[in-house]
């Protein structure tokens, strides 16, 4: 039979764990990669049990089955780009890196280790196993404050301290980092894009008094890899992600989905699923 298809799209494939409320996860990285126009594929890597109020438990998938995801995936549909988020052990971590190690598409990781309420959600080793294994690979990494916190050993409370913290993590391995400043008490909020090159680009917008924030930081790595996958360069994903999220957040700031930190609007302008034709 005579395959008569002629068209394709940009595909995205998030690697990363659930979240039953809809609003952060794969979850989240799939109502992402949608609105912007792209064709979103998933790999589970845990099964957290969480809702807008918190992080309840969290549980397993097997590294075997994780790798069998793979494999299904990149048998079949090849992602353009990928965005990596919970990596919960050391096994994970590897299976994940060893796989990848031919990738040479664009990579986003967002390094999700402590939860909102603040609770640490990985252990050291396998903090350290991330370092090692999959900083190095990927494009560009996007922990929150907490979690640059974690990785350099201090607290940062000012823009400045973002910065030299943002030297820091370049200096373990990163090609770049986005070092996100949502968690400062400040009314317009600074955000670093820091890179091997050099060259640092400062983005600053106002904070929306909302807390329908929930997953945030999964949507933001997902746009960017979407926006990657696209054929942007990393410096105008970034910029265009900032401003999704930010009208995302604007578009849900109103809305009352649970009992604690409600999701963003992902769809506040869904955009057709872009289509190119095949050489």
């Amino acid at each position: 039979m005579i395959d008569r298809r002629t068209q394709r799209v940009p595909t995205v494939l998030s690697i990363a764990g659930f979240d039953g409320s809809g609003g952060a996860g794969i979850q989240a990285d799939t109502k992402t990669i949608s609105a912007l126009g792209c064709y979103a594929m998933n790999v589970l890597t845990a099964l957290p049990v969480q809702n807008t109020q918190g992080v309840r438990n969290i549980y397993d998938i097997p590294t075997d089955a994780v790798r069998e995801q793979l494999d299904a995936i990149f048998d079949d549909i090849p992602p353009d780009a990928i965005k990596i988020g919970m990596v919960h052990s050391v096994a994970l971590v590897r299976c994940i890196s060893d796989y990848l190690h031919a990738y040479t598409g664009p990579i986003t990781f967002d390094p999700v280790m402590v939860s909102t309420s603040g609770h640490q959600l990985i252990q050291e080793d396998t903090i350290q196993a991330c370092i090692a294994e999959l900083f190095p690979k990927a494009t560009v990494i996007t922990p929150n404050l907490d979690e640059v916190s974690v990785l350099v050993g201090r607290s940062i409370n000012t823009p400045e301290a973002m910065q030299a913290a943002g030297t820091t993590l370049l200096s373990m391995g990163c090609n770049a980092v986005l070092v996100k400043g949502g968690h400062l008490s400040s009314d317009t909020l600074s955000t670093f894009l820091m890179q091997q090159s050099g060259l640092t680009t400062r983005y600053e917008s106002s904070r929306i008094a909302t807390q329908n924030t929930h997953g945030s930081g999964c949507t933001l790595s997902s746009a960017i890899a979407s926006f990657m996958a696209q054929g942007k360069t990393l410096d105008d994903a970034v910029s265009s992600s900032l401003d999704y999220v930010h009208q995302a957040i604007q578009g849900s700031k109103n809305l009352r989905i649970g009992k604690g930190n409600g999701p963003l609007n992902h769809f506040f302008n869904p955009q057709k699923l872009i289509h190119y034709e095949m050489d």
